[in-house]
């Protein structure tokens, strides 16, 4: 029975989806804006567990530099980002590669992404601020394709869906299996692919421990493994939405890392890039995802409340303390 009403429940979100998917591009840019922040404080209205991982978030990062309503304001807003940026995704349809650049003002692609600079191939990475979905639906519109890792969905009848609105732009979006080879392949090959950076993952999986907001964070080392393996250089990407309903799509300089820098070094230097951007518009970022599930046993630092202590994380952080300390010659 609890199957059966599963498979009811992924038929109706898919119908929904489906609906989003027709619907949303017949809205004017404003209106989708306006809709967007509706949506965005309903849900920060309603969503008590969002809500709670929001503000416990903001709370540990910020402290006391923000008051407990600064706090639920940014909370409101980081809510109403992401609505926007999945209406944004929903209306990509009205996109093409005659009038992109109407709604998606590129910046620096080409004195970044040229032929000679990406001669190798290229590893772009953002986290999930601002307009992200269109971010990496300008690159593709502006010419430069490539891959990008998608997660899977709990209901896989909204796989297609997503799948055909990020391809809009020309990249083809892959599953996670076989991901690493697939990436490299492609990377040797001078092409582009596009990552993002900030998820958590469990550490038995592919994963390094970072230094986040203070904090102890498990994140993916794929962007790093790129980058040792081939030499492609990381290119940072940012996005800002505006008001008039368009965004701004920049690409920044590529990353400089230390000759010999570890994969730990390469995704703790991305990470440190895109804190400084979090922190200048905290607003911007997704605050209601759970970014510090574990935390180091006996640790005195504070932790929101979801995290938890784990044998497994406590091994990954021993054995890259452990690393480190060789490769700086401590005892």
């Amino acid at each position: 029975m609890k199957d059966r009403w599963k498979k009811i429940r992924y038929r109706f979100e898919w119908l929904g989806c489906e609906l989003l998917a027709h619907c949303i591009p017949l809205l004017p840019r404003r209106a989708c804006v306006r809709l967007a922040n509706g949506i965005g404080a309903a849900a920060f209205r309603f969503d008590k567990r969002g809500r709670a991982v929001s503000l416990a978030n903001l709370e540990i990062v910020f402290g006391d530099r923000f008051t407990p309503s600064e706090r639920e304001a940014v909370a409101r807003k980081s809510y109403q980002n992401f609505a926007r940026t999945m209406l944004d995704l929903f209306w990509t349809p009205r996109l093409n590669r005659e009038n992109f650049r109407e709604y998606i003002r590129v910046e620096n692609f080409d004195r970044v992404l040229n032929p000679e600079a990406t001669r190798n191939g290229s590893v772009t990475v953002a986290v999930h601020f601002g307009c992200f979905e269109w971010l990496f639906l300008g690159m593709g519109f502006h010419g430069h394709c490539g891959l990008g890792v998608t997660e899977p969905f709990k209901n896989p009848l909204l796989t297609g869906i997503f799948k055909r609105l990020r391809e809009a732009g020309g990249h083809e979006m892959i599953g996670q299996d076989r991901s690493v080879v697939r990436m490299l392949k492609a990377v040797k090959r001078g092409g582009q692919v596009g990552l993002l950076v900030d998820l958590n993952l469990r550490p038995d999986q592919p994963s390094v421990i970072i230094d986040c907001f203070g904090m102890k964070s498990c994140v993916t080392f794929l962007h790093a493994i790129l980058q040792r393996r081939t030499g492609a250089p990381v290119v940072p990407m940012e996005s800002i939405p505006l008001p008039d309903g368009t965004c701004r799509a920049i690409v920044h300089a590529p990353l400089v890392f230390p000759d010999g820098a570890t994969e730990l070094q390469i995704v703790q230097a991305c990470w440190d890039f895109f804190e400084k951007i979090i922190l200048a518009d905290p607003g911007r970022w997704m605050w209601a995802y759970k970014h510090w599930r574990y935390k180091p046993r006996g640790t005195t630092r504070a932790y929101p409340f979801y995290a938890n202590e784990s044998s497994k994380f406590e091994k990954l952080l021993r054995a890259q303390e452990a690393e480190i300390a060789g490769a700086s010659g401590q005892p």
